[in-house]
């Protein structure tokens, strides 16, 4: 059995991963995992931007009050304000690493607009490709110092006592490597890929939090998983993301007659929180309605949004017409795996930081272009803890003694169908309780295997991650933000502030058998 060894070890390669290591490569020697390439990730596909209340009309305390009001007021108020007046700093930061961002004639900030801000305060390069521009940006730093370890999956974390020391990975050829290290941090994303329409990267399956599950982490807040309104979508299959600020630029959204749809439905209208947009759309095409994104009103539309024109040209959506065809996709995991504000979770040695972690600052509902943001800024404080934190021994003796694989394996499609048809944008009790059967009658029957290959284990990962979700969902009995419930559908004051929390000791197989 292989062995390495280094201070600081980060699984995940999306923007929150990559600027922790740019933070701590100074000071720790620091390891990247990332199961497929470095770009494979959510972060390169973000298109809107990235929120800060940087203008002189601007102020962070609007930001924070449209981020809670957003955010259906679920949000943690301290995590929120340090996410806000945090940013401004975060965002000289990137500049000074050698992020552009756009500017006008004038040498000023080019300010977006998007869903449910109340100002324009969104920073974006290259029209619509902030993301790509980002990542590529922090990797160029990143790869010049050799952190990236391509290919490596982490299958399993080494856990002795109530500390993390390091991780099981394995490699494309299965060669199965012991990694210890005084910090580990997961950077995973989170867990909207299990949805058959969705926005993210294919890597995204909720492998993040079912790594921290395993090793006793505490979880929260799963059943708030945030559906995107606009995706450009073929017979059913999602073709990428039509960005908000299509919407924030005068895009409206209509049916085939050209009935605006969200005109009576929010005094935003367009511009609503996506939870409310995503419903809309959601009943339009259940009441065997068309949708579209109006573009007409929109000058220059292939100069401001180059990814959008790029996607629609290739799946044949003629710009030239007006009409972009969208639907709503699932599109960013509030909950996760729980933090403080310094990324510190209920295991020692143990950090979580961008959407695997619930740092509590999107509440029921993320506010557009805020992903971006949290992101550095909780980076920046998990960097910042760590430099300050004494590293503990790292190195223990360990035995790869296998792991507990399923015995009955369903398709990825299976898992797909049941996340959507039950957990979807609304649930129900009966529905709910459905998919918990569905998930638990492979979970009940596991065996432990001494050479997995990386399919059983990412399809226990994601039984086991559906599961938490359903019971998550059935265990909230109201309406908030992304967890719409139509046999609950309204707020409820006992639920204000109150989260979902799952742990390890709340679940065990009833029936484990060991075999190769």
């Amino acid at each position: 059995m292989k062995t390495r060894q280094t201070d600081v070890l980060i699984i995940g390669s999306g923007l929150s991963g990559l600027m922790t290591a740019e933070l701590l490569s100074l000071h720790k020697n620091v390891m990247i995992f990332t199961k497929n390439r470095l770009e494979d990730c959510n972060s390169y596909l973000a298109q809107g931007g990235i929120a800060a209340a940087i203008q002189e009309k601007d102020d962070w305390y609007d930001h924070f009050l449209d981020t809670l009001q957003a955010g259906c007021f679920h949000n943690e108020t301290i995590a929120t304000t340090h996410l806000v007046t945090e940013g401004p700093e975060m965002i000289q930061k990137l500049v000074e690493l050698g992020v552009k961002f756009d500017r006008k004639s004038d040498g000023t900030y080019d300010f977006g607009k998007e869903g449910a801000h109340n100002c324009a305060r969104i920073l974006h390069i290259g029209g619509d490709a902030t993301g790509r521009h980002l990542i590529d940006t922090v990797k160029k730093r990143i790869t010049e110092k050799d952190l990236v370890v391509e290919g490596e999956t982490a299958i399993k974390l080494i856990v002795k006592g109530n500390r993390c020391c390091g991780v099981w990975s394995m490699d494309a050829n299965g060669e199965i490597t012991a990694t210890f290290a005084g910090a580990v941090i997961l950077a995973t994303g989170g867990l909207s890929g299990l949805y058959p329409v969705n926005s993210n990267a294919s890597t995204i399956t909720g492998d993040g939090i079912a790594l921290a599950y395993e090793a006793g982490a505490e979880l929260s807040d799963l059943e708030f998983i945030q559906f995107h309104p606009t995706l450009l979508v073929n017979e059913g299959k999602s073709l990428g993301l039509v960005t908000e600020a299509v919407r924030g630029a005068g895009g409206i959204l209509v049916d085939e007659e050209g009935n605006r749809l969200m005109d009576n439905e929010h005094p935003s209208k367009d511009l609503a929180p996506r939870d409310v947009v995503s419903r809309v759309l959601y009943r339009a095409q259940r009441n065997g309605k068309k949708t579209f994104l109006d573009i007409r009103s929109i000058t220059n539309f292939q100069k401001k949004f180059p990814t959008v024109t790029n996607l629609c040209g290739e799946n044949g959506v003629s710009i030239e017409e007006g009409l972009i065809p969208v639907a709503p996709g699932a599109h960013f995991t509030m909950g996760g795996v729980e933090t403080d504000v310094s990324g510190r979770t209920s295991v020692d040695g143990l950090f979580a930081v961008g959407e695997v972690a619930n740092t509590r600052v999107h509440g029921a509902n993320r506010l557009a272009s805020n992903s971006l943001l949290e992101g550095v800024v909780f980076a920046n404080r998990l960097a910042k803890a760590i430099r300050s934190e004494r590293s503990a021994p790292s190195n223990t003796r360990v035995n790869w003694q296998g792991i507990e694989v399923l015995t009955d394996s369903p398709s990825y499609e299976h898992i797909r169908e049941i996340m959507n048809k039950y957990i979807g944008i609304e649930r129900n009790e009966d529905g709910l309780k459905k998919a918990i059967q569905h998930f638990k009658r492979y979970l009940r029957i596991t065996r432990i295997c001494e050479i997995p290959s990386v399919e059983e284990i990412q399809k226990h990962n994601q039984v086991l991650v559906g599961w938490l979700v359903a019971e998550s969902a059935l265990q909230r009995t109201e309406s908030r933000g992304s967890h719409y419930r139509t046999d609950y559908p309204d707020q409820h004051e006992k639920w204000k502030q109150c989260r979902v929390k799952r742990r390890k000791e709340h679940y065990e197989p009833v029936e484990t058998t060991a075999g190769a």
